[in-house]
């Protein structure tokens, strides 16, 4: 058995000599990182009656990529009402003025003494450095849409969140 050439002075630092890695490997090994992290709660109650697309208060972020190349991860749960039964409201997801999931989700409770959870998450290439504001709109198909409480009460019951993490390619 041949034995090889130990670089102490590197092993008892830990460094591992340039030439032993290649570029490409770094590289690789840094894809796929989380690199930063913005989110937004509510714990209030919002209502709203807008039958057009609106934002839903407090739920927004902006977030800055470091590379036109990089990844938003977004993930949200919100819990929702109607004070009225039977109504098809819905949420969207946007980036500026972009819907990029629209509508993500539609609810419909046939009792006001109970809330949906809408959750869900997404991959998008926003393709920029520049500073991007990811927010939740809502709209109501008639009456009042309510965030974080049941339609027929008004105890805040529930909290409603979006996060956006920017993922290295």
């Amino acid at each position: 058995m041949a034995l090889s050439k130990v670089d102490a002075v590197n092993f008892l630092t830990g460094t591992i000599p340039s030439g032993n890695i290649a570029t490409s490997s770094l590289a690789a090994a840094a894809t796929g990182k989380v690199l930063q992290l913005v989110s937004a709660s509510q714990t209030n109650t919002v209502t709203s009656t807008d039958t057009s697309y609106a934002d839903i208060t407090g739920l927004s972020v902006s977030i800055t990529p470091s590379s036109a190349s990089n990844k938003l991860f977004i993930v949200y749960d919100l819990q929702v009402s109607n004070s009225a039964t039977g109504r098809n409201d819905s949420l969207r997801i946007m980036r500026d003025s972009t819907g990029i999931i629209s509508p993500s989700n539609y609810w419909r409770l046939d009792d006001t003494t109970f809330m949906a959870q809408l959750s869900g998450n997404f991959l998008d290439s926003p393709s920029t450095t520049s500073a991007v504001t990811v927010k939740v709109q809502w709209r109501a198909e008639s009456d009042t849409v309510t965030l974080n409480r049941r339609g027929d009460n008004s105890t805040v019951r529930s909290v409603s969140s979006i996060s956006v993490m920017e993922i290295s390619a």
